[in-house]
Order: structure tokens, then sequence, then C-alpha cells
């Protein structure tokens, strides 16, 4: 399917036409057959979400593993899908309807819903098009969506088999509150920030019989206790004050009694080891409705819970001060810093920087808030599946980079139980049924929510139930969704899924997860847990982390900050191989990738050297092997040998590290070899002077070796090298590079040669170049040298490649030194050019001082290693050889130097 070459290289004309081209002849799609599987899930989108920096490094890496994979005759199979994202989709659902003068409150929940659905439907695929701009091979077929009715009917029955297995339960607990999403958070939902603080030394005043008490008892007469806090407008929730009963100071204090300010409310002072006497001023607040060591205190003293906080983060009755009922916390702690300064309260106010709970949805601050919610029992649920933690340590499941275990480690060891339950109307509701009195049951439909409540509670008259109105958090149904994208959950038995699935029995395990690792917790850790819980096995052989996306500053890109550029835009003016190839050859797993446009014009501007090159070679005039001189074939036959031997190592070289992961090295690697190796030596090593053709058989042998390379870069640049191949030679409707075989692949052997040594042959000819460069010649001036060297079979052999490479005249070899040329040092060797140019002695002198200057200097530092006990005892032997062959090397070319200096 060849078409006519441009000029230049037009990524997005080439992008769409090929783009189309796979989707119409189906070459992503996957059905089980008898091949090896080969699976990747996406780590779905939020179906609110647009195509950031983030979701373009993690695509393109999952794009090259299945692309690959696809090539070296796999049944690659890579699941797109997206998250339904409850909270961030709700708040987008409400805006909407705000915009439209509608409340949510003044909406059922069916109404609402039917909104949530026309939203999603309008908006919630827009990421998943967005991702065919970067050639992701999805097979869009097989496309999911956490809410659609089998996945949600997945979520469901899981709650259940949990709940029937002990594994969830509900229970009043302080909660990480979000007041603007109105829905309690898990641990892993809340992100710190450091901000900087005031800390309020506020006076608690003693009551008058506590302070008759005192002075009494003989003690120092005092007035009041100071406490230090940064929430002022909590003091209104207060219901003790704490200190250590090791603390002398406050020893005679326990018991006595203080006033919270302007509500007057007396308040116990109790003793208990929690405080640290250090911190602070030794007296602690107690506010068990607002803070989560306050709660355990007060459940350990019994002490009474008021909560003064509404769902949103406003003060409600409760706090008593009508100055403050009905305002914005915020607010309220900005007036009473004021009111407690005027009214005598305020010791002194500190500045303070301290760290702060935020959503990581809606980036409101925490509140921490006793509510009844639903639990995950974690710490039972990992001692009844050790293998959560036992894979991942001995690499049954393989992390890239293997440090993560570390992280994954301490996290398991110190897991949390996990809330599930969200105040939100977005997602699959809660399969618990209640009647009035409280009493529950857990059940899929009203009918069989009845069937069980009369089994449970024989005595009770209610007919009617009522279904809890919270949803099960979002990462409820992603941690299902290696299990879930072949609807593993329609059949289970025992509380296991049953394999007679298709799909489930093929594809599962699958064998890449791409992911970033800030959702360790949140979705790897989880999805271990729930493949051994419900599959009795992994849910994927390895887990590739991907860095964060920072800009130049190291500050992660954001849409607030306005240091991200839109992916589109730089497709649109880069493509989307430039795109891809800027982003990965400045990604190490695990590493931190600080983006910068001129990697992704490093990226365009390789598509176009490659572009370039495919130019020259379809440009060449091709004639029989037998219009040529012997000296060309040979030549020529020499130039392919040695690619070839390039080609072979850099084989080895990119296998061994696409093993590791270390796909940013895999692509340096091609990298150079197509850059340097092919376009900058081989190329001009077998083009014939300009307006004569090439001999057929070199022409063949380039035209394979395009292929090749081609083949090797697809998974990277998919568009360009489509393109190419396609022209490279004859292609059949509806073959694609995307199913031709993989360069040595596992069915494959390197094609074995022996591979000239071109070592010496290619220094001297850089020697010549950088000569020329220094002198100012032209390279179409003709110039003739001679070689002194004990190894002339390292040059004979190429001389015509010499020649015409460095435009050289005659080539001699000769045993003296010689007269009226200039010295050209090659490894140990002397080559002399005859120059027709007055020689400056004493420029080229300095010249020569300096190189000597710098190897004296060079081997210093090689003579400091060689010294050095530590280095000579923990360094491998061809290491310490190495370096001892630098040094011998060093010391030889000194000696052709100082010739050179006495022949001056």
């Amino acid at each position: 399917m060849s078409t006519e070459i441009t000029k230049t290289y037009n990524p997005q004309q080439i992008e769409d036409k090929w783009y189309s081209y796979w989707l119409a002849n189906k070459l992503f799609k996957s059905t089980p057959d008898g091949r090896e599987p080969f699976t990747v899930v996406i780590p779905p989108p939020n179906v609110t979400g647009v195509l950031h920096m983030g979701h373009m490094l993690n695509n393109t890496i999952q794009d090259v593993l299945v692309r690959k994979a696809r090539m070296q005759g796999k049944n690659a199979l890579w699941v797109a899908g997206t998250d339904h994202a409850s909270i961030a989709t709700e708040a987008k659902v409400v805006q909407m309807l705000r915009e439209k003068g509608i409340k949510k409150s003044d909406l059922s929940r069916d109404e609402f819903l039917k909104y949530a659905w026309e939203w999603k439907e309008k908006y919630g695929g827009i990421i998943l098009k967005q991702l065919e701009k970067l050639g992701a091979s999805c097979d869009w077929d097989r496309t999911r969506f956490t809410m659609e009715p089998k996945m949600s009917e997945a979520v469901i029955n899981t709650f259940i088999d949990l709940y029937n297995k002990g594994l969830i339960y509900r229970e009043l607990r302080m909660v990480n509150w979000d007041p603007q999403g109105k829905t309690a958070l898990s641990d892993e939902e809340v992100i710190f920030k450091d901000v900087q603080s005031k800390l309020y030394f506020i006076k608690y005043f003693l009551t008058e019989n506590s302070k008759s008490e005192i002075q009494n008892s003989n003690k120092e007469s005092m007035d009041y206790v100071v406490i230090a806090t940064t929430r002022p407008e909590t003091i209104l929730a207060d219901t003790a004050i704490c200190v250590n009963p090791n603390d002398e100071r406050f020893k005679h204090l326990v018991g006595k009694q203080v006033l919270v300010p302007f509500i007057n409310r007396p308040i116990t002072i109790i003793a208990d080891e929690y405080v640290d006497m250090e911190f602070g001023t030794g007296c602690l607040k107690v506010t068990p409705a607002h803070d989560k060591n306050d709660y355990e205190l007060g459940k350990k003293y019994n002490l009474e819970v008021i909560d003064i906080l509404n769902e949103e983060g406003f003060l409600n009755e409760k706090a008593i001060d009508l100055r403050y009922i009905g305002k914005d916390r915020f607010a309220v702690r900005r007036e009473i810093a004021v009111h407690l300064e005027e009214a005598g309260h305020i010791l002194k106010i500190d500045e303070y920087k301290n760290q702060v709970g935020t959503s990581e949805r809606t980036g409101a601050v925490i509140e921490p808030r006793l509510t009844l919610q639903w639990w995950v029992d974690m710490k039972k649920f990992v001692a009844k599946n050790p293998q959560v933690l036992d894979a991942v340590m001995n690499d049954e499941i393989k992390f890239h980079p293997a440090n993560m275990k570390n992280t994954y480690k301490h996290w398991i060891d110190n897991i949390k139980d996990w809330c599930i339950s969200r105040q939100l109307w977005w997602g699959q509701r809660i399969p618990a049924w209640y009647d009035e009195a409280g009493n529950f049951v857990v059940a899929i439909t009203h009918d069989e929510a009845m069937a069980h409540y009369k089994i449970q509670y024989p005595t009770s008259n209610t007919q009617q139930l009522k279904q809890d109105d919270d949803v099960v958090d979002t990462w409820f149904s992603s941690w299902l969704w290696p299990i879930s994208v072949f609807d593993g959950f329609e059949k289970m038995d025992n509380g296991k899924v049953s394999k007679e699935n298709a799909d489930i029995k093929y594809y599962y395990p699958t064998n890449d997860l791409v992911t970033a690792p800030e959702i360790m917790f949140f979705w790897v850790a989880r999805m271990i847990m729930a493949g051994y819980e419900w599959m009795g096995e992994k849910p994927f052989k390895n887990v590739y982390y991907t860095g964060i996306v920072r800009d130049k500053q190291r500050r992660k890109m954001s849409k607030s900050l306005g240091n991200s550029p839109d992916p589109l835009d730089l497709i649109a003016q880069h493509g989307a191989d430039g795109v891809r190839m800027g982003m990965l050859l400045s990604s190490p797993a695990g590493n931190d990738i600080l983006f910068d446009e001129s990697q992704v014009e490093q990226g365009r501007n390789f598509a176009n050297k490659i572009w370039n090159a495919f130019r020259l070679v379809k440009g060449l005039e091709v004639k029989p092997d037998a219009e040529f001189d012997v000296e060309i074939l040979e030549s020529n036959k020499i130039s392919a040998d040695w690619f070839r031997g390039k080609l072979n190592d850099a084989y080895t070289d990119i296998n061994e590290k696409y093993t590791d992961y270390k796909l940013s090295e895999v692509l340096m690697s091609m990298y150079k070899l197509i850059w340097d190796d092919y376009c900058a030596w081989y190329l001009e090593m077998i083009k014939p002077e300009y307006g004569k053709p090439i001999n057929e058989s070199t022409y063949n042998q380039t035209i394979t070796f395009f292929d090749e390379l081609m083949r090797l870069l697809h998974p990277f640049m998919p568009f360009i090298t489509e393109e190419i191949w396609q022209n490279l030679s004859n292609r059949h409707a509806g073959e694609s590079i995307c199913v031709a075989a993989y360069p040595f692949g596992s069915n494959q052997t390197v094609n074995k040669v022996t591979a000239p040594k071109l070592d010496l042959a290619y220094e001297l000819i850089q020697q010549v170049r950088n000569l020329r460069n220094s002198k100012g010649i032209s390279p179409k001036e003709t110039f003739d040298i001679a070689i002194k060297s004990t190894q002339e079979e390292m040059y004979k052999p190429y001389a015509f490649l010499i020649k015409k490479l460095a435009n050289i005249g005659n080539i001699t070899f000769v045993n003296n030194k010689q007269d009226k040329a200039v010295l050209l040092p090659v490894d140990t060797d002397e080559v002399y050019a005859f120059l027709n140019l007055q020689i400056d002695v004493e420029a080229e002198k300095a010249k020569i001082f300096k190189e000597i200057e710098y190897l004296e200097g060079f081997m210093k530092s090689v003579d400091a290693k060689l010294s050095n006990e530590k280095f000579m005892a923990n360094a491998k032997p061809d290491l310490v050889e190495k370096e001892r062959q630098k040094k011998a090397d060093a010391v030889a070319k000194i000696q052709v130097l100082k010739g050179s200096l006495a022949n001056l």
C-alpha cells in the first residue's frame, strides 16, 4: 500500500490515515485463541477527565508494551475504559445544574441521576477519543465503564460477599470529611499540604470553685491555664482539658474545672500520658467531635461529644454563641480570634508551619467528623490472604523499580480499615436495607432484603425497608477492574470467581500494569487483595510505576499553576510520534520527569531524520551488481556486514533492557542505532557519488535494514514507522507493521556475521574531519595521508571507505616519522596528513602540549583510582583491567605526541 513520498514529513496527514486504517482492519481486536495472551488493563481515567501529561506518559508506555507483544506473535489485548469518579462527576453535574438554576436539593435521586447520565453520555468519552490521537492500540470494542450494569452488579455482589464473610461492617467512627463534596473520604484520599498558620495561645479561666480549692490546698494560686491551637473556632466544642499526669506544673489542677471562653461551659482538667509535656504549653484542649486523637481520649474518659459543624463546614446551633452560628468555619476562625483578643483570652499569637489535610478530589480542607459509615476490615482481609504481601516481596508480582516494594510493605504492615461509603448519589448504591428502628439487612433487591429481614427479625411487623442512601467508594469498583472487565463476577462459587468464563480463563492474570506511584495504595494494593480473594491468584505479573511529570522548576504539572501544556496542542505541533519519543526519552521507571518541550522537539527532529533517510534510500537509482567495480562491491559488503554487527549487538542490548523495563534506555539505544550508526555512518558508507547508481544487492540489504529498524522502533513511534514500512516494498491490503514480526523475536535468531573491526578506521576518519574543521579546509579538497602503525590490517581492507568518507587521495604505510605533515594520533598509531598549507609550528606545538597536559591529568585520575585500596578491593577484575588499559593507552599516546613535538 505504497504512497507518493512527500518532501517533508507531515505527521497530521499520516497519523489520521493510519489510525483509521488500523481500526478498519481491526488490528487491535483480540479474542481468545491458541496463542500466548498478553493482557494490559488501562488505569481507567475519570469519566470527567481530559488528556493531561501524566496520561500521555502512562498510556504511551502501555502502548509500547502492547505493540511489542502483538508483533511478537502474542494475542495482545489492551482493555480500555473509564471510571465513574463519584465525587468529581457529582461535582460537575451539580455545577451544571447550578448554571441552569437548579439545586440538587430540589431534585429526587432519580431525577438527579437522569441528569448525571445525560452529562456522562455527552462528555464521558472525550478522554478515550483523545487517546486515539496518541496512537493507543486498545481493543475499543471491549471498552468498559465502571457503572455499566454488569460492572455495577459485580460491585454489589462483592460487597455482599465480603459482608457475609465478616469483612465489611458498619460503625460510628471518626472519618475524613470533605465539606465541599459533602462526603467521607478514605485516608488515602487525603493529601497533606504544608501551610503557614497561626498558633493561638488561649487562656481558659478556672471556675471560682476551682480557684478556691487551689487556695485552700495551699497551692500557688492561678487564674487560668493556657492551651495552644491552630483552630480556635473549635473551642466551642471543647469538653475537657488534658495534661500529662507526670507534669509537676499541673498535677494540682487535675480534677479542677475551667470555663470555655464565651459560652462559659465548665470542663474538667483530666490527666493522660498521651499529652506531650514538651509540646506547646503542656495543656491540651480536648474536642472529641473534631479531632481523631481527641475522640479516642473522649471514649476513654467518657467525655461529651459536641459536633458544632454541619456537613458543609458551617457552625450549627450547638456552637451556642449566636455570633458564629451559620457561618463558615474559616470565617469564624478569623472572627473568634479577634473576639478572644478583645476579651483578654489571648496570651500571644505565633506564626506556625503545619500540615493540613485536603481532599484529593475537591481540594477542600478536610474536617474530622463523627459519622456512621461502612468499612472494610483490611487487617482481617490481609490476614486471610497473606499472598497480598508475600507475592510482592518474593517477586511473584514484580515491581519496577524494585524499591517500590518497601513502600508497599510499609503500607500493608500498617494497613487501616477502608471507609467505603460515600454520601453521594452518583455511584453504586449500598445494598443495605433499614427498618424504622435502624435495624438492617444486606441484599441486592427489596424482595431479597425482606426475606432476609423476616428471618433475622421474626417478631417485627415491618413490611417496607428503605435502602441506604450512600454509594460505595469509586475505588471499590476500581479494585475489581482486572476481573470485572472480563465479567468474571457473573458467576461465583463459594465466594470465588468461577473460571468457566472463556475471557477470564484466557486473559487472567494480566501481564503488565502501568500506573503512578501515588495510587499504589488506592488501587494497586487493593487489586492485589481482590485478585487473591476472588481469583485465588495475582491480578498481574509486573507493575511499572511511572514518575510524576514536573516542569523545569520541579513543580508538579497542574492547571492551577498553568505549567502544563495541552497534550493535543503538542501533538498538533510536533506529531504524536515526536511527543511519545520526547516523553519516553526522559522517563526511567519510578523517576520524576522534568518535562521540557525541547524533548518533544528532539522527538520531532528524529522523525524528520528518519524521513529524510527514507527519501534518500528510495531516491537511489539501482543497477545490477555486474555493472560495478569489485572495489565498490567489496566496500559495500564490508559496510553491510559492519551494520549487521551493530544491529545484532543492539538487539541483544535492547532485549535485555526490555526485560528490565528500562524503556527510556531501550529508546535511547534505538535512537543511537538509527541516527548514528544507520543514518550518519552506514548510509554515508554505501551512498554512491552524486548522480551515480547503487548496486542492487547493497540496495536490497539497505531496504532490509530499514525494514528491521522500523519494526524495532514501531512500538515507540507507530505512525512514521507504518508509513515508511508500507512504502519499503509492495504490501497487500490489510497488511500492517502492527502485526509484522518483531526483529529478533522469540522465534527468530540473529543473522550472525563476522562484523569488520572498523574502530580505528572510524577514528582516523573522525580525526581527518576534525582537522578539516580546525584548519578551515573544505570537505571537497583532497589530500594524502601516511600511516605509521604495527596493525596495518586494521586499515588496509578499509582503505576505499577511508578515502570515500574522509575524502583522502592516497594512503601509504610508513615506518618512520614524516616531515612537513600534521600528526593525527589514532589510538597509539601515527597518521600524517600532507596538507597544501604552511604549517604554523608554534600553534601545532601549543596544540600538542595541551593534548599532553590533558592526557597527563587523565593519567593522574586513573592512578588515583588504581591506588585506592577500597576501589581495588571491591571492583570487579575486568573493571580494574579496563582502568589499567586506559593508563597504558594514555602513556602510548603521550609518547606519540612527544615524538611529534620532536619532529616539529
